[in-house]
Formats: C-alpha cells, sequence, structure tokens
C-alpha cells in the first residue's frame, strides 16, 4: 500500500492545481483594478477607485501563487469560496517614496496605483498590503470581485496603434513590455521608434537579459503629445504631453515621473503588456524607475543608453540603487532588518542573499542605498551604481536571472 501514496499524493496535488486553476477566467481576460492611495508619512490609507475588465491576459502564467521578491507592497487574490491562493503579486509605489520627504510630515496627498490580475471565474478576494521600512504592514485593504458585477467597466476595444520593437514569442510564453513615448509630437513618431529601438537593443545587449531574448517581446505604443519634451516646473515650463511628466518630484530636480497612473493604463488599454518603459523627448538629465510600476527616463541625453538600462532594473528586477551620499539616509534602511531588494543587505540575514557567493564571484563593499554606513553592495561597481559601469555585478545578474526565470519558467 505504502508503494501506492506518493502516486496518489501527485495525483491529488494535481487535481488541487487544476481546481484552482479552473478559479481563474477561461476566457482569459485581465481584471485591472484602480486604487487610490492616500496618508502622510504617519498614516497610509488604501482606497478601491473602479475595477475594469480587459479581454486577453499578458502576464505570467506560471509561478502565480508566489512572489518572487516582496517590494514595499503586495496584492493578493483569492477564492471567495474555499479560501485558496489564485494568484499574488508584489510593488513598490510613488506614495511610499513619498511617505519618506519633509512634505509628508506636514501634509495629505494622495497618489494612483493600477494593478492587472487575471480575471477569475468566480468571486475573489482581493487583497492590497502596504508596508514601511521595517517591514511591519501600515495599511491593508480587502474588497471582493464578482466577475458578473455589472459595474466591472470594459476598456481596451479600441487600443492604439503599436508594433513589436522585438519579437521574442507569444504573449502566453513571454513577457510583455510595452514602450511608450512621452512629449513626443505626431509628427515626431518616427523619432520615437528609433528612440524606443535604442532602449531595446540597449537592455538586451546587458547581461542576463542577452541569454534571455527569446523570453522578452517589446512593443512601441504610439501615443502623440501635443508638445515635446516633459514638465519642468523649475524652470516654470509646463506642457501638454500624453502622460503628464514632470521633472521635480519630491523637488529633486532630475527625478521625473507621472502621477497620472490611470491615464496610462487608460491610454494603453488592448495592447498586451505588463511592464512598462517610458520614454521622454527631452534633454535633460532625469528618470525613475518603480517596481512592478513603470520605468521613466529621456530619450535626447547623452547617457540614455545607461540609464534606461539602469531604471529597468528598477522597475522590472526590483533592484536597489547602489549609490549612495556622504550624509545619512536613515529613513530608507535600517539595522534591524533585511532590505527586499536583491542587491543590498544589512547582514541581519545575509544568508539570505549573496553569501553564497563569496569570496570568488562577489563580496561586500559598504555603501548603498543612499546611505554611506550600515548597508552593503556586492560589488565595488554596478550598473545599479554608476552610468560609467557597463555591467550589472553578478549578484544583481543573478537577481535578474532568477526573475526572468520566475515569469517563465514552473
Amino acid at each position: 500500500m505504502n508503494l501506492f501514496r506518493p502516486m496518489f499524493k501527485r495525483a491529488f496535488l494535481y487535481c488541487a492545481l487544476v481546481l484552482s486553476a479552473a478559479s481563474l477566467a477561461a476566457q482569459d481576460r485581465t481584471l485591472r483594478v484602480n486604487y487610490v492611495f492616500a496618508g502622510n508619512s504617519r498614516e497610509s490609507h488604501i482606497y478601491v477607485d473602479d475595477l475594469n475588465v480587459i479581454d486577453g491576459w499578458a502576464g505570467r502564467r506560471v509561478n502565480l501563487k508566489d512572489l518572487y521578491l516582496e517590494g514595499n507592497g503586495q496584492i493578493l487574490m483569492t477564492d471567495a469560496g474555499t479560501g485558496d491562493t489564485l494568484y499574488r503579486n508584489a510593488f513598490s509605489t510613488l506614495f511610499q517614496e513619498w511617505q519618506n520627504t519633509e512634505e509628508a510630515t506636514r501634509t495629505d496627498c494622495s497618489f494612483e496605483n493600477v494593478f492587472l490580475l487575471p480575471m477569475p471565474k468566480a468571486p475573489a478576494n482581493v487583497t492590497v498590503t502596504l508596508t514601511d521600512n521595517y517591514n511591519s504592514v501600515v495599511a491593508k485593504l480587502t474588497h471582493q470581485v464578482n466577475p458578473d458585477d455589472i459595474l466591472i467597466r470594459p476598456v481596451g476595444q479600441n487600443p492604439p496603434k503599436w508594433s513589436y520593437i522585438h519579437h521574442g514569442g507569444s504573449t502566453s510564453d513571454c513577457i510583455d513590455v510595452v514602450i511608450l513615448p512621452e512629449g513626443y509630437t505626431s509628427d515626431q513618431m518616427d523619432k520615437f521608434y528609433k528612440d524606443a529601438e535604442t532602449a531595446v537593443s540597449s537592455i538586451l545587449s546587458h547581461a542576463p537579459f542577452d541569454r534571455f531574448r527569446d523570453r522578452f517581446n517589446f512593443m512601441a505604443v504610439e501615443l502623440p503629445s501635443v508638445q515635446s519634451d516633459a514638465s519642468n516646473p523649475k524652470t516654470g515650463d509646463w506642457k501638454n504631453t500624453a502622460l503628464a511628466s514632470n521633472y521635480s518630484t519630491f523637488y529633486s530636480d532630475r527625478y521625473l515621473t507621472t502621477k497620472r497612473v490611470r491615464q496610462m493604463h487608460d491610454l494603453i488599454a488592448g495592447v498586451p503588456y505588463e511592464h512598462i518603459i517610458i520614454l521622454a523627448n527631452c534633454d535633460v538629465y532625469g528618470g525613475g524607475g518603480i517596481f512592478n510600476s513603470y520605468t521613466l527616463t529621456t530619450a535626447n541625453h547623452k547617457d540614455f543608453k545607461p540609464v534606461v538600462v539602469h531604471e529597468f532594473g528598477h522597475s522590472f528586477g526590483g533592484l536597489a540603487d547602489e549609490y549612495f551620499y556622504d550624509d545619512q539616509y536613515e529613513q530608507y534602511y535600517n539595522s534591524q532588518t533585511e532590505p527586499w531588494e536583491p542587491n543590498l543587505t544589512t547582514k541581519v540575514d545575509f544568508s539570505s542573499k549573496w553569501e553564497d557567493m563569496i569570496p570568488e564571484k562577489a563580496g561586500l563593499y559598504e555603501g548603498g542605498g543612499y546611505m554611506s554606513k550600515g548597508v552593503w553592495r556586492g560589488a565595488s561597481d554596478c550598473r545599479m551604481r554608476t552610468n560609467a559601469c557597463k555591467v550589472f555585478c553578478p549578484v544583481c545578474q543573478r537577481s535578474l536571472e532568477r526573475i526572468i526565470r520566475f515569469y517563465t519558467e514552473e
């Protein structure tokens, strides 16, 4: 009898996986949930804005119940009847970055956030959780989604024009990345396509992306702006652009972002995507990358190529900045917790990082995550530290390879 138990166990697990998969939409649809995150340096609140449904699902089809990285927040979908996990994902937000600013100590503010989930076949519960720099939960919201809800608005019936810059394979097998133009007028679309090609070739020239070219699709989407460039509040130059981006985010001159996240997702609804790169038609150095949200960088600056790769390391790979300043930014990392980012350590749980790579492939170099003390990185230089470095360090390369495999392999 004991000989048959392993076979029975495997059969039981297989049936459980089939039943769990059956809870997701057979119609292959995307549930887009629009949230508002609001608060200040002391409080965090999560609000549901509304729900949308889009034909097709461009997200991962493997490891749906698992996380590769923890992020600064997580979204979880469970079957309302059984409690079984259907889908999980992690993220970081501009809102949580803002909470570390001086402005957040004296005012409240709200930020848009959009998440793409596989549409469930039956009622499901969606839970959004935000954590602080000590990995403590600071806000949590659970709400139910009924796929038959008549107020879930269909979107994406008339997607914008788009084309492949790099076609690695089918949407179901590949990681789908859209490249969006910001500050390109209708008669500048040819320039946008050339800039998009430059961005893609730059990313795919770096290890480990070069070895996994066939696992990525990169698509350029035409979103013309009324005016060129991006808004620069420091000079009082506000532009009418497709994605309403601006420099001086958090009053930092080179931090170029957009808070109009809902508007961006509305514009590209119907295009198969799960990751976003925005190219701004600007000469001034700037940009930003937010884990599982978007990359934004300027296409006309001399450091365009290394910067777009660096920022994609943030938004796709969840890699942290490895540069630092002489003065301390203690609010970012602390000695009591291990950073969730794979390329930094406080040595609280170094065995979960790159301890196994020392000393052959990596080391311990103090300074990273904007802090000169108390945080360590794995190499003296890296694409996540300087624009002059031509490669990702071994620690970052291994993590990027693992996340690519996480998205594409059982």
